[in-house]
């Protein structure tokens, strides 16, 4: 798997927070291409084992763990799968398998909550990628409210 996953997959989660409506669909179908490459490493790394380290969870499980809850609340807001069993079938059960680990059981958030926190934090993406524009058209600085 090349380092250059993380950096490329990663920022495309992320912009879909502020993207709207058809600016979701490149996003999507690059964190889906993505996707397959991780399915494609997780074969190489786990060995047809659960983790990507073999029988227990290692550091790549944790690293890729800790997005989960994202990867769900973004299929949520454009209706499109990532983790998909036709497509990603290892890494479907890998998912199911990592949550229902012990050491995860119960941490992970649920999907509902975090896209409400979603919301509100693209919210203020969008607001602050709104005021940077202004700021580079009018060639300006913006007030912060000091009096």
């Amino acid at each position: 798997m090349e380092f250059k996953f993380g950096i490329k997959w990663f920022p495309n989660m992320r912009g879909l927070l502020t993207a709207q409506g058809e600016e979701r669909k490149p996003l999507m179908d690059k964190l889906s291409e993505g996707t397959v490459l991780l399915e494609e490493a997780f074969g190489k790394c786990s060995k047809g084992k659960a983790f990507f380290g073999g029988g227990g969870i290692g550091y790549l499980d944790l690293a890729f763990g800790c997005f989960l809850g994202w990867l769900r609340v973004s299929e949520k807001i454009t209706g499109m799968k990532l983790l998909d069993e036709a497509k990603t079938p290892r890494l479907v059960k890998w998912a199911e398998s990592f949550c229902a680990d012990a050491a995860v059981k119960g941490t992970m958030p649920e999907t509902d909550k975090l896209l409400e926190f979603a919301k509100v934090l693209a919210a203020k993406m969008r607001g602050a990628l709104l005021r940077i524009k202004l700021i580079c058209v009018n060639n300006f600085s913006v007030d912060h409210g000091s009096s």
